[in-house]
């Protein structure tokens, strides 16, 4: 049986990712107001991929016999002064995030909650890849500095890539 406090704790984890994906499709509108398509692109495919990581830690509740509890998603913010300070708030919100997923960990562990240990595995080595991915592009906008064909470059990199489902059926 799943406890309690670790309901409330993968509840509130439901909305820090439901709030990600939020922060992230407010930060891809940012970025195509901008007119930096590919950056948006980037931004929206990872604010569907949190969406997906609030449905699935969602459905593990279900599984187990629990209800989630849904609270309130707070209002992102909106405009950001340049791309890099963009990305120096993805690599922050990607550490912050990687705390949650932390504490949920040290929380099944003292629970002896195996099941729930098992399933946050996952999401501990995801951060792992979302902090690494995040610390490159802040490096990246820093090398491009003020060469805006370098900036266009990375644009054009990051609008190719694709949404896949993490968690297919």
């Amino acid at each position: 049986m799943i406890s309690e406090k670790m309901v409330k704790a993968l509840s509130d984890q439901v909305n820090a990712e439901l709030y990600s994906a939020y922060l992230y499709l407010a930060m891809s509108a940012y970025a195509d107001s901008a007119e930096f398509k590919g950056i948006a692109n980037w931004l929206n495919v990872q604010a569907r991929e949190e969406q997906a990581h609030g449905t699935h830690i969602v459905k593990h509740l279900l599984e187990r016999g629990a209800v989630p509890v849904f609270a309130e998603i707070k209002a992102p913010q909106a405009s950001w002064g340049s791309i890099a300070e963009l990305f120096d708030m993805v690599a922050a919100h990607e550490k912050h995030v990687t705390g949650l997923i932390n504490k949920i960990a040290d929380l099944a562990l003292e629970e002896k909650d195996h099941a729930t240990y098992n399933f946050i595995l996952w999401y501990v080595n995801e951060q792992v890849e979302e902090e690494a991915n995040a610390e490159e592009l802040v490096a990246r906008v820093k090398l491009a500095g003020d060469h805006s064909g370098l900036i266009c470059h990375l644009d054009n990199t990051l609008g190719a890539r694709e949404f896949k489902d993490p968690f297919p059926d």
